[in-house]
């Protein structure tokens, strides 16, 4: 009989910013939260910087949107969990 593993939650944070602020966000979003950021890119289009990040629960993924929230320059995120 196998037994439940928990798997880690997944999820894209995509970010607008200040223009001209992307490179200092995105390294402050990886320097803050390193163990949980598995990627961190700048991109062209809608949103600024997508961040890919795992965390083993839903409480841990709202202190890292909120960290996010909190950097300065960011005006606004979107969160996209993967299941």
């Amino acid at each position: 009989m196998s037994s439940l593993v928990s798997r880690p939650v997944v999820a894209y944070i995509l970010v607008n910013v200040d223009v001209g602020a992307e490179n200092d966000v995105r390294d402050e979003i990886v320097r803050k939260f390193n163990k949980a950021v598995t990627e961190a890119r700048i991109t062209y289009g809608e949103y600024d910087i997508v961040v890919r990040v795992e965390v083993e629960s839903m409480k841990a993924l709202e202190t890292v949107i909120s960290g996010i929230r909190a950097i300065e320059g960011v005006r606004r995120t979107v969160t996209l969990i993967a299941v």
